[in-house]
């Protein structure tokens, strides 16, 4: 017995030697490559997204420090917007200041209301535009973090029911039958598993970050009321 599972044991390296990506996907069915590629697209989206928002969030950061002491330090409104214009890359602040002091359109419901309330309507939707845009990829992130998982889970256990198969159809259980198939399965679930771990550190990351930008602008948006409301009132 002993030196049957010896020659086992010794035939896994000769067999496991076979395998790998172009084993897997040569040998996958249908499922298994979808599954395969499936996945291979939720990595690679996730870190398009995630590159990309961390290099947003942290440029509409620097702006922020920038573009508001600039826009109070401005002697007027006129002033304040050119600076905006200057440092507001991301055009994060200039809607709020133009949804401000723009005039509704004649003849509608929003022209017949308070010029007050008229007022805060439209910082309020303009810094809801802008706090979207910001959170564009979100989204994703989410939806790869809770799905891949479990998408990596039905690879693997497709990837074991056609090992099971393939020993039926061999006549022979040993470990150098088993094995190869088995690892090949269990990789589907180690990519889902790295996919999402990945996404849903990225998704709390930025959703905090999303957090302390929307603070500083609604902060904004609250003094910049106040001004408008002594200048227009």
């Amino acid at each position: 017995m002993s030196s049957i599972i010896h020659s086992q044991a010794a035939d896994i390296p000769s067999a496991m030697t076979t395998t790998g990506f172009e084993h897997f996907w040569s040998q996958g069915d249908l499922i298994t490559r979808s599954v395969a590629a499936l996945l291979l697209l939720m990595s690679i989206s996730a870190w398009v997204v995630i590159l990309w928002k961390g290099w947003l969030l942290r440029r509409v950061h620097v702006d922020l420090q920038r573009a508001v002491p600039a826009f109070w330090a401005a002697p007027s409104l006129e002033d304040g917007r050119a600076q905006l214009a200057a440092f507001d890359r991301e055009s994060v602040l200039r809607p709020l200041v133009d949804a401000a002091v723009a005039a509704p359109p004649g003849g509608t419901l929003e022209a017949r209301g308070h010029a007050d309330s008229q007022l805060t309507r439209r910082l309020r939707d303009a810094l809801h535009r802008v706090v979207g845009q910001l959170q564009f990829g979100q989204v994703l992130l989410a939806s790869i973090g809770s799905t891949a998982p479990f998408i990596g889970l039905f690879g693997t256990v497709w990837g074991i029911m056609n090992s099971f198969r393939n020993i039926g159809a061999k006549g022979a259980a040993n470990l150098a039958t088993v094995a190869p198939g088995i690892a090949e399965a269990l990789v589907a679930t180690a990519i889902g598993l790295m996919a999402a771990i990945l996404a849903v550190m990225a998704y709390n990351y930025f959703s905090r970050r999303i957090r302390v930008i929307s603070s500083e602008m609604e902060t904004f948006s609250s003094d910049f009321l106040n001004i408008v409301r002594r200048r227009f009132f």
